[in-house]
């Protein structure tokens, strides 16, 4: 009788672990499905962001009337919803500054 408890105890666990690994089967295809789709969102962000930045640099004239070129200045949004376009050296050494403060405050 004991040794019939085991086996049965025993069968109720390969059951209840078999059953898990379903569940996570389950939950790890749905996983991959819900990370293929956020994938393809941001990879359509990103391309309507690319579209955006090229838009406003084409339309966009320095002093002179001549246009911006986008390899030497980048659009930079501030906290407070300013934009700007500066300088893309100036903007490396200010994302430096953003990420020793950031580091800081971990």
């Amino acid at each position: 009788v004991a040794a019939q408890k085991c086996r049965k105890r025993k069968l109720n666990a390969i059951l209840n672990l078999e059953e898990d690994v379903c569940n996570l089967q389950t939950q790890k295809e749905s996983l991959k499905k819900e990370h293929s789709q956020c994938s393809k969102s941001i990879n359509q962000i990103k391309q309507k962001l690319n579209n955006l930045y090229h838009d406003i640099f084409s339309r966009l004239r320095d002093d002179q009337g001549r246009p911006v070129n986008p390899r030497q200045y980048v659009i930079h949004c501030s906290s407070n919803g300013s934009v700007f376009i500066i300088p893309k050296h100036l903007a490396k050494s200010e994302q430096k500054q953003d990420n020793r403060k950031e580091q800081k405050q971990k």
